[in-house]
């Protein structure tokens, strides 16, 4: 996807995926790829790097799904952070496998909590952290790494935003010991303090417009600019696949 890796690969597999690393106490990290992350991958090579280093990169946003369909992934859906971790805490009850998160402020991991629990009164949260809006310093830094093996975690959901969520994962795979998993604006969307667009929407590949329409000043530039350099870079893309020439 624009020289960006995304598998292939359904909801359900990808937490059964995770879960077997998880089980292990492996140290892996996921990212949950959309327009906006590919985008900013062709013009970042260190970013570019994270996305390919990850052990597991799943189509977000409807575009990135449409492409691995036009590209021979015909029954390919979207595999977005907020579903994937809902889906993850329901197999989590089920299993008891405790989860950590790491993101937001205290008062939207609080409701957060609040939500995952009252929707499944047996899920095991070992932790939450709201760590400081600024680069932490190495000593922050080893005491988050500290407390989240401590705590026994299988999976950390990671909530700080694109790009950082992805190079946090990334500089600390081989440190923290449990799957990593970037979840983008889940942590909001969960908790209940962003609102997040209608199933039609999200059905329909509108989510992006949603969001843009309920955050103007914050979004514009990323989802007209990067929206349509997606476009322009997918359609050259195909035209390429289709012509037979090298370099796709």
């Amino acid at each position: 996807m624009l020289g960006v890796p995304i598998d292939v690969l359904s909801a359900d597999i990808a937490v059964r995926r995770i879960s077997a690393w998880a089980q292990a106490h492996e140290s892996r990290y996921v990212c949950i790829c959309n327009a906006h992350s590919v985008v900013t991958a062709t013009q970042s090579a260190p970013f570019r790097a994270v996305l390919a280093g990850a052990d597991m990169a799943t189509p977000d946003g409807a575009p990135v799904a449409w492409m691995l369909k036009r590209q021979g992934a015909s029954a390919q859906q979207r595999v977005s952070g907020p579903d994937l971790m809902l889906d993850y805490c329901a197999h989590a009850a089920r299993t008891g496998e405790s989860i950590y998160l790491l993101g937001s402020t205290e008062t939207t991991l609080a409701a957060l909590v609040g939500t995952l629990q009252a929707r499944w009164p047996d899920l095991r949260i070992a932790g939450t952290e709201s760590p400081p809006f600024r680069e932490p310093t190495p000593e922050e830094g080893a005491q988050t790494v500290a407390r989240i093996n401590a705590s026994g975690a299988g999976t950390v959901w990671v909530s700080l935003g694109c790009p950082k969520q992805e190079s946090w994962m990334a500089a600390h795979r081989g440190r923290v010991q449990a799957v990593m998993v970037g979840v983008g604006a889940a942590f909001d969307f969960h908790a209940g303090t962003v609102a997040r667009a209608p199933l039609w929407m999200r059905e329909s590949g509108l989510e992006w417009l949603h969001r843009l329409i309920s955050e103007p000043r914050r979004l514009w530039r990323r989802y007209l600019v990067t929206n349509l350099a997606f476009m322009i870079g997918a359609a050259r893309q195909l035209v390429t696949r289709s012509s037979g020439s090298p370099g796709t």
